[in-house]
């Protein structure tokens, strides 16, 4: 049975009524930049994920660089972050001309390693951005207090992980910024790039606000060098529609992950216990949104051996991510030392996403998971 790894048409079709009247409504308003369709959408997710401001921006990358504009981060200053993860968390550091330090990561959350964070503090360290990677809240309670303990400002990559949440509040909301992205493959996704920026600081929300338009609250007058990081209407108006279906999306994603990892665990009890496989886990339900359910194969080899076994029997597969950041070329010369990154080197040769998109079939997963099993199984 072919199963892709992403299913869009699956999510928007049904939707398509909804859409259409959505995109008349907005051509009919000639209102394309800011205005009531983008308030609305902001009001509406700021009361979803529990904050004061929410901003919605150009992409998920722009959420980012708006965070780091408004905490003045710039050259000399120096940022910790994961090294595996997109690569938009380390560039938008480097965009402002400050340094990404970066961090090596667990292998049983993905997520930053705040033990090596901590080594790695130096004087100019500012700031602080731990990802929430495939879905999986990052240990914020450890994160705060390395932050607090040094001074420094945390921002949130919460791309992946928006309906996940850590000790009840959602990912995203417990640092100084979260940054969102609504990305198309994202578990709220969009149709084509948009993100979101939210914070509880006043202060910092009305600089965001303020950057956000080239820096100008009234017209032709710049009190800073800002950017134009808006959200075009459109995008907002067609996200509003699909917010009220984002915890059921959730939901369904969580249903996937527990059916593989009940199954795998089932079937292949032995290779699992000889380290053949290692199947990703959620500290707790909440904490985890399922943006990607990420196998590990760490004997070298099967990795790439069990994706062209998918990809013979068409179930789509996806290797995020090949490499760390600390490998980038464009980063070679920002750190006078190697990294020292060994964890997430290793997971860039073992990771393997496979489908969790909410509207997978129940023939659809099943055969996903047979197909894993016959191999592991012969490996």
């Amino acid at each position: 049975m072919s199963v892709p790894l992403l299913d869009l048409h699956a999510q928007n079709d049904p939707l398509k009524e909804a859409f259409t009247a959505t995109f008349e409504r907005v051509m009919a308003s000639n209102c394309f930049i800011m205005g009531p369709e983008l308030e609305a959408f902001e009001t509406a997710m700021a009361q979803y994920l529990g904050v004061k401001h929410a901003f919605g921006v150009s992409s998920g990358t722009d959420a980012l660089l708006l965070a780091l504009m408004v905490l003045d981060i710039g050259p000399g200053d120096e940022v910790l972050c994961p090294t595996f993860t997109f690569f938009a968390t380390g560039g938008s550091i480097a965009r402002l001309g400050a340094t990404p330090v970066f961090v090596d990561v667990e292998a049983s959350t993905f997520n930053i390693d705040v033990q090596d964070a901590a080594q790695k503090i130096t004087p100019k360290t500012k700031a602080i951005m731990p990802v929430h990677l495939f879905g999986q809240t990052a240990d914020m309670n450890a994160i705060l207090e390395l932050a607090s303990k040094h001074k420094l400002r945390v921002i949130e990559d919460t791309a992946q992980a928006i309906g996940a949440r850590y000790a009840g509040k959602h990912a995203g909301t417990l640092g100084d910024f979260g940054a969102y992205s609504f990305f198309p493959t994202k578990n709220l996704g969009g149709f084509g790039d948009s993100g979101l920026l939210v914070t509880q600081d006043d202060t910092l929300a009305e600089k965001a606000r303020l950057l956000r338009v080239h820096g100008a609250r009234h017209t032709y007058l710049h009190e800073e060098v800002g950017g134009n990081f808006r959200m075009d209407p459109l995008q907002a108006a067609l996200l509003l529609e699909k917010l009220p279906k984002l915890d059921s999306f959730v939901q369904l994603r969580r249903s996937h992950a527990t059916f593989y990892n009940t199954t795998f665990t089932e079937e292949l009890k032995g290779p699992i216990e000889a380290g053949k496989l290692i199947l990703p886990q959620a500290l707790t339900e909440e904490n985890h949104s399922w943006n990607q359910y990420t196998l590990l194969l760490p004997k070298a080899g099967h990795r790439d051996t069990l994706m062209q076994h998918l990809s013979d029997q068409n179930i789509g597969c996806r290797i995020y991510y090949p490499y760390p950041l600390d490998a980038q070329p464009c980063f070679a010369k920002l750190n006078e030392k190697p990294a020292n990154t060994p964890q997430a080197h290793s997971l860039c040769k073992a990771c393997l996403s496979i489908p969790v998109y909410p509207e997978l079939t129940t023939k659809q997963r099943s055969s996903v998971a047979d197909a894993v099993i016959e191999f592991i199984k012969r490996i």
